[in-house]
């Protein structure tokens, strides 16, 4: 009898378990990883469909411009009413002579302008405004680049306050466990009330920290529902236990990292393309001074003929073809100061592109120094995690034998406790240190 149930309880033992590695798994595959939020963010996040927008507008410009080659032609027509044609062969102060004409009239006809020659205005300006394009598709790639990396800042944090969570909880755990013990002792008479008052402070205060952090956990899981384009109120895990979110970057050393961000960097690219729209503005503004040539040509039907001696009253047709030529004399010093203007625009995208590099510089320097403390605390938080937890099951025991007061032990306890922090923080900040030099150099 005792055979079966001891086969009873094994059977139980592991169906019990079999589905706890169930639900683990499940929840596993519901959890969403880093690389599947940048995914779902590049479809539905609010801004880069903006930008995107932005982007299509700026390519119907490039195509405005062009159009803006085409020759113009028109249409037109009109019907109107004529007053007597008087003459004044002497004078106006003379008697008139009325011309017969007809109390009304229309006409219909077209009229053809194709430009040949404005100094190169049009296709400078087309130039420019892919330029623009260009910059528009360079500030999209800036902005998905910071978009993945704000998903990844709130991403850690989540992912760092679930292990808080994690460690509060064992110690709240743990607490319980020692209050009852501390309780009992009290009541033998082994140890004061204030003790038993010291440990359920504790206790309360580990509560609320626990609540600090569910709030915290709640609000990073709205954010990166936020930023993914979801709803906010969407539930959203995270596998944080077995997160291998940045084990496929590579390390560089810090000149290949500058050196990437100098040659890939979307913010560098920007500056580039700010320079090049400069000195097209420069060329814009100085061919304003050159002639413009155009061909036209104009037909009409007109009723009745009063344009030209002798007059009719019949419908007739007339046009024109030809050349023309415009030089505007004023442009050659008005434009002097425009010029002026324009090279100093050029001259002023060339420090800041200057300044840029600067910048990323010290940021990259800045990050890779940051990354290097971050593995050098991990090791210090490793090594303060082994020391406290012996130092805590001394003075524990120690505390049982009546050989250290409870204070030691609290202290002790809140050590291991902020060193378990300590080591969580500092893993995090490895996991995004390698993703912000990403987000830098350009090529997150």
């Amino acid at each position: 009898m005792k055979i079966y149930k001891s086969v009873a309880v094994s059977g139980a033992v592991l169906l019990l378990s079999a589905s706890f590695l169930r639900a683990q798994d499940t929840a596993a595959s519901q959890a969403t990883s880093l690389e599947e939020m940048w995914k779902a963010a590049e479809m539905n996040n609010r801004r880069l469909n903006l930008s995107g927008l932005y982007l299509q507008q700026s390519k119907l410009e490039v195509l405005e411009a062009r159009d803006r080659q085409l020759p113009e032609l028109s249409l037109g027509g009109d019907i109107k009413l004529n007053s007597r044609f008087l003459v004044y062969n002497d004078g106006l102060f003379s008697s008139p002579q009325a011309v017969p004409v007809k109390s009304y009239g229309y006409g219909a006809g077209y009229s053809l302008n194709f430009n040949l020659f404005n100094g190169g205005k049009e296709r400078i300006h087309i130039k420019m405004k892919q330029e623009e394009e260009t910059r528009r598709q360079y500030e999209d790639q800036q902005q998905r680049n910071n978009l993945k990396y704000n998903i990844a800042v709130e991403y850690f944090d989540l992912y760092k306050f679930l292990y808080f969570r994690d460690f509060l909880n064992a110690e709240i755990a743990a607490e319980n466990k020692q209050l009852s013990l501390i309780q009992s002792l009290h009541q033998n008479g082994v140890v004061l009330k204030s003790d038993v008052l010291r440990t359920s402070v504790k206790l309360s205060q580990l509560k609320l920290n626990l609540s600090d952090i569910e709030k915290k956990i709640e609000i990073k899981k709205q954010r990166l529902n936020v930023l993914m384009g979801r709803s906010q109120e969407q539930p959203l895990l995270i596998d944080y236990k077995n997160s291998h979110e940045t084990e496929y970057i590579q390390d560089s050393d810090y000149e290949g990292y500058l050196h990437t961000a100098l040659n890939q960097s979307p913010e560098f690219k920007m500056a580039d393309s700010d320079i090049e729209w400069s000195e097209l503005n420069i060329r814009q503004t100085k061919a304003a001074r050159l002639p413009k040539i155009s061909l036209y040509s104009t037909y009409n039907y007109t009723y009745p003929q009063i344009s030209f001696y002798p007059y009719s009253n019949d419908l007739w047709g007339f046009g024109q073809t030809g050349i023309k030529v415009q030089f505007s004399i004023d442009n050659l010093y008005k434009s002097k100061h425009s010029v002026a203007r324009a090279r100093i625009i050029n001259s002023e995208t060339k420090e800041k592109a200057g300044i840029k590099e600067d910048e990323v510089s010290l940021q990259i320097k800045e990050a890779y120094l940051q990354q290097e403390q971050a593995l050098e605390s991990v090791k210090t938080a490793e090594e303060n995690i082994l020391k406290t937890t012996e130092t805590l099951r001394v003075i524990r025991n120690s505390y049982l034998h009546q050989e250290s007061l409870l204070t030691d032990l609290l202290e002790a306890e809140n050590a291991l406790l902020e060193a378990r922090f300590n080591l969580t923080t500092a893993q995090t900040n490895v996991k995004l240190g390698r993703i912000r030099l990403l987000a830098i150099a350009g090529i997150l």
